[in-house]
């Protein structure tokens, strides 16, 4: 079932929370809606699911426009950050309540139950109340909920919050795996560019209302639109670094270095002010570009280490680097940067 916002639009009184949205996911495609708390993508979700109505523009699932619809009319199904059961009723009686308010029959509840706690390996869980449960397992209990109307489109809104992070790992692979057996077309908002990276296959970054970009979670990574794209996906963090251009080079206070070959001499100016990006594993030892400055942070991470390199001018880039810690705090070093991975933006964030 695919799903098209045209020119959505969203506000609250005076205050405009989405504006002119488009967005297609595709059949059976999994799309997380990603950003920073307050960009609006809770907000999309809502009018998607018919919990807000649209203030302008269209929703279409397939052919059909639903975008007046109730929640109630539309076959979705909803997983929220509460996981939101109802503690009187059984683990069974949770997951048949959607079945129940269809009116469908005993036989057919019990078929579709038993079928659904089998996919998610709950079956000894049917008798149980909500309250004798893990936070995992309230979670399949919820997504069971959400799947067993065989609904044509699943939403998540930040399913994994409430789990610790060894259960959020399990559960992230566990609803990809049933969202592929299901072929359900499914959207999952979430803050954690993880999350959003290991799930699905595509990924909106929203702030301020608008989508920044959207691609697969190595466009994502790989060619960032902007500033705020390379900024937000990653982890460890980029490291920025403004300058301007001289003589065709980048310079900066411990940092002047030729701008690469993909550059013509006409698409980047002398004076301009640039800002460069460059990502942990493309600061170490052996590349080409040197830059010297002294370790100021170091972090082991098992199999990786983190280090902080500050440069004189108080610029800080952060680099990992696989075996033991090699380096100490206050040590001075002369690594250098892989100006081919290197991003460039202009002063408006743009990439060059």
């Amino acid at each position: 079932m695919e799903i098209r916002l045209e020119n959505f639009s969203k506000s609250f009184g005076p205050v405009k929370v989405i504006e002119d949205m488009d967005l297609t996911i595709g059949d059976c495609e999994m799309v997380a809606l990603l950003g920073p708390s307050g960009c609006g993508k809770t907000t999309t979700l809502y009018a998607v699911c018919g919990i807000h109505r649209v203030t302008s523009g269209r929703i279409w699932f397939g052919d059909k426009d639903v975008t007046d619809l109730p929640p109630q009319k539309k076959n979705v199904g909803v997983v929220f950050q509460s996981f939101a059961l109802y503690p009187h009723l059984s683990v069974f009686e949770n997951i048949a309540f959607p079945l129940r308010i269809r009116k469908d029959g005993s036989a057919e509840i019990e078929r579709l139950v038993k079928e659904m706690a089998g996919v998610l390996h709950m079956e000894e869980l049917l008798d149980r109340r909500p309250g004798q449960l893990s936070g995992g397992q309230q979670q399949r209990v919820a997504l069971a909920r959400a799947l067993v109307r065989q609904p044509d489109v699943l939403l998540m809104d930040e399913p994994l919050a409430n789990l610790d992070a060894g259960l959020r790992l399990e559960m992230r692979s566990e609803i990809r795996r049933i969202q592929r057996e299901n072929g359900c077309t499914s959207i999952l908002v979430t803050h954690d560019q993880v999350e959003a990276m290991s799930m699905c296959d595509r990924i909106a970054l929203m702030n301020d209302g608008k989508i920044q970009q959207i691609g697969t979670p190595d466009e994502m990574y790989q060619q960032p639109r902007n500033r705020f794209v390379a900024g937000f996906i990653g982890n460890p963090p980029i490291s920025f670094c403004d300058g301007v251009i001289q003589d065709h080079r980048f310079v900066t206070e411990g940092l002047d270095f030729d701008l690469p070959d993909r550059f013509e001499a006409a698409s980047i100016t002398a004076g301009q002010k640039v800002t460069i990006g460059v990502r942990p594993e493309y600061v170490r030892p052996e590349f080409a570009v040197p830059i010297e400055g002294e370790i100021t942070f170091v972090e082991s991470q098992g199999r990786e280490v983190l280090y902080d390199l500050t440069l004189a001018g108080g610029k800080v880039f952060r680099s990992i680097q696989g075996g033991g810690p090699k380096f100490k705090i206050g040590e001075n070093v002369r690594w250098g940067i892989d100006i081919g991975a290197t991003f460039f933006f202009d002063e408006r964030g743009n990439r060059i």
